[in-house]
């Protein structure tokens, strides 16, 4: 496609950072009008509510706070997805979103990581930094970690209560390590933007990929950089590790996804694989396991989703296919089991299901709320009764952010959109995928060189 040059990543990032620093609002939306912006299937006509009280707004819990969100509605028992919350920044786009312990954490250009509680979002708080244009959150158990504008990476320590409480437990790098070493060539310091992080849980090791193009490890409990090493030729724009055995994933805008090992022993790493396909840049990776299968997937700017298998006796991947469906570039991908979630820059996020014991995948649904590109995703598992549910959070370049509820259907098939490299299958339906950009955007893209 002829948007999409070599930097498309890279280019709406930097039109991120014009964006200035301000106080944050909440355009309020009634159940009625998300409902009727997103035209949801498979929704059968309700009678109106005569109680008005039901669209009232609710205040929030914390007086002081820039937020105020709008009411829960009972959704209709035959939705397959529902959006439970729309939270609107007035100026400023949020970078990032974390999921842990029943709390949600977004970033933004603000020094502020605000604190939200899953799945209704009421206000939790904040943590503050001392640093603004948080560009990645990652939180494992009582821990965040964060990314900040000034190259550091800030670890925080929380406590889930009825009064939610932090602290600041360190920064990465420490200050005192490059101070011992001020004329060292190679200090633990990226140079450029943290753009991704990963956390190994059983090593405690914390990887961070930025675009200086290097790739840094740390082991947390001392806070010290254990390695560092160049791992592609331009920006490094999504890491993840391996919980079963290690292995380490990264992406770039130089159209290339490798995968590496620790050498045994010792701290330093070693390149086993280079997967690439396409010329176009990498944005997003994510990893899928169940049942003895391991499934790895990547999101590049000309729109497909890239998956390989991997082999059960050894670390080698295997290309598997694409899926196809997002007509312009995927920017950030989630998975929770055999589910896979992706946003992409034509507003939407797709919902995508793998058949157990194979490498099928079929499309469940579109999610089409927001009116600008889909910048990052964050998802967990939600059981209600006996159907599988989801909770799917979303932010967008249309400055704003989304809760949906999905539920999973045993028989539920709503589109398939699925290209194989050996065979093609018959799709059951095609789903329109015409994106319907907000006026500001498609401004922004019309004059832009920033796809050049």
């Amino acid at each position: 496609m002829e948007f999409y040059g070599k930097r498309s990543l890279l280019s709406l990032m930097e039109t991120e950072k014009t964006e200035q620093q301000s106080p944050i609002h909440l355009c309020v939306q009634t159940h009625r009008e998300i409902i009727s912006e997103q035209d949801v299937q498979f929704s059968p006509p309700r009678p109106s509510s005569s109680d008005g009280t039901m669209f009232q707004m609710m205040s929030t819990p914390c007086p002081e706070s820039p937020w105020t969100l709008s009411p829960l509605t009972t959704p209709s028992p035959s939705l397959l997805y529902h959006c439970i919350a729309s939270l609107h920044r007035h100026e400023g786009n949020i970078y990032a979103i974390a999921a842990s312990k029943g709390l949600v954490f977004t970033g933004s250009n603000s020094s502020r990581i605000r604190v939200w509680k899953q799945p209704d979002c009421m206000d939790k708080g904040y943590l503050k930094a001392s640093s603004g244009e948080v560009r990645a959150l990652l939180a494992y158990s009582n821990m965040l970690f964060s990314t900040h504008k000034d190259h550091k990476i800030r670890i925080w320590n929380f406590t889930v209560s009825e009064h939610f409480k932090s602290k600041k437990i360190g920064t990465l790098p420490r200050k005192n390590s490059v101070l011992l070493f001020p004329r060292a060539k190679n200090t633990p310091r990226h140079k450029d933007s943290v753009s991704c992080m990963a956390y190994y849980h059983s090593e405690g090791l914390l990887y961070t990929g930025s675009h200086d193009r290097t790739v840094k490890a740390w082991r947390v409990s001392d806070r010290k950089c254990v390695d560092s090493f160049v791992a592609h030729e331009d920006n490094i724009n999504a890491i993840l590790v391996n919980q079963d055995d290690g292995c380490l994933f990264t992406c770039s805008s130089d159209g290339s996804v490798k995968i590496w090992r620790r050498v045994y022993t010792e701290d330093s790493h070693t390149l086993t694989m280079t997967l690439k396909f396409q010329p176009s840049p990498v944005n997003a990776l994510a990893l899928s396991s169940s049942f003895n299968h391991c499934f790895l997937y990547s999101g590049s700017s000309d729109g497909m989703i890239n998956f390989w298998e991997k082999e059960r006796l050894c670390y080698r991947f295997n290309h598997g296919g694409f899926l196809q469906g997002h007509r312009f570039a995927v920017l950030c991908l989630a998975t929770v089991g055999n589910m896979i979630f992706s946003g992409s820059e034509d507003t939407t996020i797709r919902v995508w299901r793998r058949e157990e014991g194979s490498c099928y995948h079929e499309c469940l649904t579109v999610l089409d709320g927001h009116r600008g590109p889909v910048r990052c995703l964050a998802a967990c598992l939600e059981m209600e009764k006996v159907v599988m549910g989801f909770l799917v959070y979303s932010a967008s370049l249309d400055q704003t952010f989304k809760v949906w509820r999905i539920k999973v259907l045993a028989d539920e098939k709503m589109c398939l959109d699925y290209t194989d490299q050996c065979e093609s299958r018959v799709k059951i339906r095609e789903y329109d995928m015409s994106p319907v950009l907000s006026p500001s955007w498609v401004e922004k893209k019309l004059q832009g060189s920033h796809f050049q």
